[in-house]
């Protein structure tokens, strides 16, 4: 019996100094228990217990903690089902109240953001929720931590990790997307047809202004050129016109010769004119520019006889 007693003793012993002596690690606390109730909470280090009166409680990672959201499927407001999922990042603030304030702490926050992601996505479109993830996260994050917030949590963040809508749903989806760039590639070909349209209109315009503006400088040329040529003609006439007046049958000659050589011209400029025989009465035409010669003659005799020359004043004294 007595070596036995001694083991007993000695066992006894041991266990009462592991229950007296506790060290907590860095990143925990433990909370401490007076016969099954809460009294404080242990911080990392070494602490010193009564046995049996006092004993450790709750082991709690005070550490920030990472949770997955498993995929569930959620209907959204325009009643098309997506599969959903995410992370959760939280932190325990108060070890005593995450330890009695709440049990299965995890599964409970598990709980919480599912059903607030839930809430979040069905009150949006599809659309909306597809393009508006950081708005989600906002608004689940909000929710949990106030939610959250009597436990002695406090939630850091809350991504959502994937939103799938069903397949047929994304096929319809990219037939809509390459429609609509489809579209967009059609109406910017069309605004570039426009515009070269209204360019070559443009040009057009300023080609046929300057045509007309070139059409009209010529007309005016050519209207100016005739507008001389009649007068240069008109005083032909009256000074052959004066000639015949006086009697001088050389004017009659230039005129018939004139008129005679214009007709032959037109005769032998035809297309069709290969010979051009001339009539006997051509030596009369002939004869007739010997009449010309004279008249000019005469002209140049009378400027030469109008041009007397008066005599000095001073001379004649």
């Amino acid at each position: 019996m007595g070596p036995l007693l001694a083991l007993i003793v000695l066992f006894a012993g041991v266990v009462i100094l592991f229950k007296t002596v506790r060290m907590v690690p860095q990143g925990y606390e433990w909370t401490v228990e007076r016969f099954g109730k809460y009294t404080h909470t242990m911080t990392p280090g070494l602490h010193f217990l009564v046995p049996v009166v006092y004993g450790v409680g709750r082991k709690i990672n005070m550490m920030e903690q990472v949770m997955d959201v498993p995929s569930q499927d959620v209907i959204t407001k325009d009643n098309a089902v997506v599969k959903v999922d995410g992370v959760v990042y939280f932190q325990v603030l108060d070890a005593a109240k995450a330890a009695y304030e709440v049990a299965t702490l995890e599964i409970a926050i598990l709980n919480l953001v599912m059903t607030n992601i839930r809430t979040s996505i069905g009150s949006m479109d599809l659309d909306e929720s597809l393009s508006k993830r950081d708005e989600i996260n906002a608004k689940v994050l909000v929710a949990v931590d106030q939610a959250t917030h009597p436990w002695g949590l406090k939630v850091n963040r809350i991504e959502l990790k994937d939103i799938q809508p069903p397949r047929d749903l994304v096929d319809s989806m990219a037939r809509q997307m390459k429609a609509e760039r489809e579209k967009r590639a059609n109406i910017l070909e069309a605004e570039g047809f426009r515009q070269a349209a209204i360019l070559k209109a443009e040009g057009e315009k300023q080609s046929v202004i300057l045509e007309a503006e070139g059409e009209k400088e010529a007309a005016f040329r050519q209207a100016e050129a005739r507008e001389r040529l009649a007068e240069a003609e008109a005083k032909a006439t009256q000074m052959v016109s004066d000639a015949i007046a006086s009697g001088n049958v050389q004017a009659i000659n230039y005129f018939v010769a004139q008129k005679y050589i214009e007709a032959f011209k037109a005769l032998a400029e035809g297309p069709n004119q290969k010979f051009v025989l001339m009539p006997m009465e051509s030596a009369g035409v002939i004869g007739s520019l010997g009449g010309i010669a004279e008249l000019a003659k005469e002209a140049m005799d009378r400027q030469a006889g109008g041009a007397k020359v008066i005599p000095s004043p001073k001379a004649g004294g």
